[in-house]
């Protein structure tokens, strides 16, 4: 049985990796889409000019001693949310953002994109947005998955982030070794 010698199995490697770096690109191509795209538009959310993200507004204080209580806060934001957006929106909050150097406090909904910035002092509504930034970033984690199925845990998103954060990693291992490869291999053939 002939001998394989060190430039046959660096070529046997070099064609496992082709093999796997191929394989891997095709299968999860769609993903890489989604998450490359949303990753982007989530790079420029702050720059997008108020499409993706919108600014900040400010409030007529900051000092807390002058602010309404947030469940009042809250019940001028529900308030305003059923009888100017829409009456059949939900009301269940997803995360209450209090800005404290703006004077301004953010409700951001659980089962939509609506939001509404309120001046934390006065209670008067400074902006209703849609928050297409969350929708960008739920696609970017694979959550939106969770919230269409209805699973809990987030599990979809957990087994998602997994998946793609070890094929970016076996992409980065298998992608430098295509570049450095044939190097080595073409420095090992001079030096013989």
């Amino acid at each position: 049985m002939p001998k394989i010698t060190k430039r046959q199995r660096q070529a046997k490697w070099l064609r496992i990796f082709r093999k796997v770096h191929r394989a891997t690109g095709a299968a999860l191509f769609i993903f890489f889409f989604f998450i490359s795209t949303t990753g982007l538009l989530l790079g420029w959310k702050k720059h997008s000019g108020g499409v993706i993200l919108s600014k900040t507004y400010k409030g007529t204080s900051t000092n807390l001693k002058e602010w309404l209580p947030v469940d009042s806060l809250h019940t001028i934001a529900n308030a305003y949310l059923l009888e100017n957006v829409s009456p059949d929106l939900s009301t269940e909050i997803d995360r209450i953002d209090i800005r404290k150097e703006k004077g301004i406090v953010k409700f951001v909904y659980a089962d939509h994109i609506w939001g509404l910035q309120i001046d934390g002092a006065t209670g008067k509504v400074l902006h209703t947005e849609r928050r297409y930034s969350d929708l960008i970033e739920h696609i970017h984690d694979g959550s939106v998955l969770d919230d269409y199925l209805g699973t809990s845990d987030n599990q979809i998103k957990v087994f998602y982030t997994t998946i793609m954060g070890l094929a970016l990693l076996l992409f980065t291992i298998t992608g430098f070794w295509l570049w450095y490869g044939p190097k080595r291999m073409r420095r090992n053939n001079t030096s013989t």
